[in-house]
């Protein structure tokens, strides 16, 4: 709590206000599954101080202002509160009841004014609390005084992303959530040993995608009060959850561009919980799809990362060494995930061309997997993504998990040759 007083003489016509400014938390009560609380508290907002002097990332800062007239002969006229929050990047006006009357308000002797202001907290850094007081003197005119209330704004969550794509449209993204003991620690004062509970943990994906949580599997397993435990969203000291999440395109245009390399899949939410109730919400950074990996096996979007680099070659000159490499790409369409040990199976693939300029170009498949004998002209190919459909023969020989590698793509007029990732693996029985 901080008070500032300037005393009035006898002989003022009018009072000198009193500022005092006060932090305040909004507690919550926790909603069971049964909705007891009927959506709302029964805790008023704004009701308590704070359980902690720390101020995170996330949650509602909220301050009470109050102005008293100490005077007991003389009242405070044309009064005007107005109060502003800086951040780091920018100024934010605090709008309350005390600074939008026209003409300002007088307040009579031994009484008071007060209001309530609140603002998001979005970025860490020394935040300010700029509160300006206005009111008129005994000869008509104006005198006004100022006060700053200086907080630092820590991120309470430490959070961390890894990509993994499966496919030409579908990405797992993996978030890993620690507490950052660094947000309740300064050099004076130990870290905090309050806990926070994490209440929500969700991922909203960009237009066109759907994310779905992927949980542990649970059946046929026995519960325990130790695996309840181990299930809850506590975060400690040096504790840290991990939640994985499935996104992939759902819309037919998006289906039909597919996710290619630097599209935005979109970002992890999560909503905390303070010991006291204060609640507070922090995002991760918006996750991006990774370039394919030429390594990688079974569908990886090389295609699909070609046909965005050639859309944006223009912008992007470092996307060249990709159209050079791969000019021509070949992918499986629906490999099969088993064959039968001896017995031929059908496999389709798709060629697709992603050069500037049209190409005559043959299908070899050189794999010993192979049934047969595999060269096949595939005739003149149309440029930025003309494609056609070749259907192979693959036979097992032998049982395990095999690869499905040797497949090369060859320009008939110069001869040139462009050697294909594997294009998947299969399980032979």
């Amino acid at each position: 709590m901080t008070e500032v007083h300037s005393s009035s003489t006898l002989d003022q016509e009018t009072a000198v206000p009193t500022l005092r400014v006060m932090r305040l938390q909004s507690p919550e009560l926790h909603q069971s599954v049964a909705g007891t609380l009927e959506g709302y508290s029964l805790l008023e907002r704004s009701l308590c101080l704070p359980d902690s002097l720390a101020v995170y990332v996330g949650e509602c800062f909220t301050a009470y202002l109050g102005i008293l007239n100490t005077s007991s002969n003389w009242p405070i006229r044309r009064l005007r509160v107005s109060a502003q929050l800086q951040t780091p990047s920018q100024r934010w006006q605090l709008p309350s009841r005390l600074d939008n009357v026209t003409g300002g308000i007088d307040i009579e002797p031994l009484s008071g004014k007060d209001a309530i202001v609140s603002h998001l907290i979005e970025e860490p850094g020394q935040h300010i609390l700029r509160v300006e007081v206005a009111y008129m003197t005994a000869d008509g005119g104006s005198k006004t005084f100022r006060k700053f209330y200086r907080f630092q704004v820590t991120a309470p969550l430490e959070i961390r992303q890894s990509i993994f794509r499966c496919g030409d449209s579908c990405c797992f993204v993996t978030i890993d959530v620690e507490y950052n003991l660094s947000s309740s620690s300064s050099e004076n004062k130990p870290a905090s040993e309050t806990p926070l509970v994490i209440s929500d943990a969700s991922f909203v994906p960009s237009d066109g995608l759907e994310a779905v949580r992927i949980h542990p599997s649970s059946i046929n397993e026995s519960v325990t009060a130790l695996s309840l435990f181990d299930q809850c969203t506590i975060l400690n000291k040096g504790s840290c959850l991990r939640y994985l999440f499935r996104v992939e395109a759902v819309t037919p245009e998006a289906i039909l561009r597919g996710i290619s390399a630097d599209d935005v899949l979109g970002k992890a939410v999560f909503r905390w919980r303070k010991a006291m109730g204060e609640t507070g919400e922090c995002s991760s950074s918006p996750a991006i799809c990774p370039p394919v990996d030429t390594s990688i096996m079974n569908r990886s979007g090389l295609s699909v990362d070609l046909a965005a680099a050639a859309a944006t070659v223009s912008t992007r000159p470092d996307r060249q060494e990709l159209l050079d490499r791969f000019p021509v790409t070949v992918e499986p369409i629906d490999p099969p995930p088993k064959l039968v040990l001896n017995v031929p199976q059908k496999v389709q693939f798709l060629v697709v061309n992603h050069a500037e300029q049209s190409l005559s170009v043959q299908w070899q498949l050189r794999s010993s997997l192979a049934c047969g004998r595999h060269f096949q002209s595939l005739g003149e190919l149309a440029p930025r993504g003309g494609s056609t459909v070749v259907t192979g023969r693959l036979l097992a020989r032998d049982t395990g998990l095999l690869t499905v590698d040797g497949c090369v793509v060859v320009d008939l007029i110069s001869g040139k040759e462009w050697p294909q990732p594997a294009l998947f693996q299969v399980m032979v029985e």
